[in-house]
């Protein structure tokens, strides 16, 4: 059975191009990661997964702030839906999924632990596994034009990606996200500001001034202050998490993803890709 996603989620398609995914510009202390597969919306792959933990899980210590952002007209897209259904196609017991699944934590939680104050730069859409990457940034700006998603339920897949969802539940609370994932609605930027998802809304026009003035005043803080701070602030935020087992994620979205694939009721638009 081929799973498919539809066309607000992920591009259709999957270039073959195996150029590099995403893109590094280093300002003295500022490191611009932008994720760059603009025709496929920036569609998480496996590929991107592992350059983004080449640059990200060993940083240059010298970098005080990482700017995350995509190119093109939206942030982040999601998974690649191709990608994903080539993965059940060669193991249907989702190893390949799992093998991502891992990636992807390993990859959020170096962006969110790391020593460097981690800034997204949003832009038109930020769905699933883009949301996941954003919110994983200590601050994140959007465009007044953004939008925001988390489709997973109504794809046949639970919300576990990248530690997502403890992550969301700790900055906008448990009853908000749990209305936002059972409907799996778009919300815009002015509500993502209002449940903390951005910390800032400007007009898209003015997204690099904006990073520019969270970055200006940050770069000058004595190093092993910012880098205590930054621990502390994460160290109190885990705190309040009574439980985070989002070291189960890639095993519980292979798990369903692949149950999901062997039910006569799969084939209900549900699960090509985590988007």
């Amino acid at each position: 059975m081929k799973l498919s996603l539809p066309e607000f989620l992920t591009p259709a398609g999957r270039s073959e191009d195996r150029s590099p995914t995403v893109r590094t510009r280093r300002e003295g202390p500022v490191l611009y990661v932008e994720l760059h597969a603009p025709t496929s919306g920036n569609a998480v792959t496996g590929a991107m997964l592992d350059e983004l933990l080449d640059i990200v899980a060993d940083p240059d210590p010298e970098v005080r702030v990482l700017v995350l952002s995509g190119a093109g007209d939206d942030f982040c897209l999601g998974g690649d839906r191709t990608e994903f259904a080539e993965w059940l196609e060669e193991d249907p017991a989702g190893r390949g999924i799992r093998v991502a699944g891992e990636k992807a934590r390993r990859v959020c939680e170096a962006i969110s632990g790391g020593r460097a104050v981690t800034i997204a730069r949003v832009q038109g859409k930020a769905v699933g596994a883009g949301f996941a990457l954003a919110l994983a940034c200590d601050l994140r700006v959007g465009a007044d034009t953004a939008a925001f998603r988390l489709p997973e339920l109504a794809l046949g897949l639970p919300t576990a990606w990248g530690g997502l969802l403890p992550r969301l539940i700790h900055e906008v609370g448990a009853a908000r996200v749990r209305e936002l994932i059972l409907t799996g609605r778009a919300f815009d930027a002015a509500e993502a500001y209002e449940l903390s998802v951005l910390q800032r809304v400007v007009p898209e026009a003015e997204l690099d001034a904006a990073v520019a003035a969270w970055a200006k005043p940050v770069v000058r803080r004595p190093e092993a202050a910012l880098r205590v701070t930054k621990a502390l602030l994460n160290s109190y935020a885990a705190a309040t998490r009574l439980a985070d087992p989002s070291f189960l994620d890639a095993e519980l979205m292979a798990s369903v993803a692949a149950a999901t694939r062997r039910s006569p009721a799969g084939g209900n638009g549900a699960g090509g890709s985590h988007s």
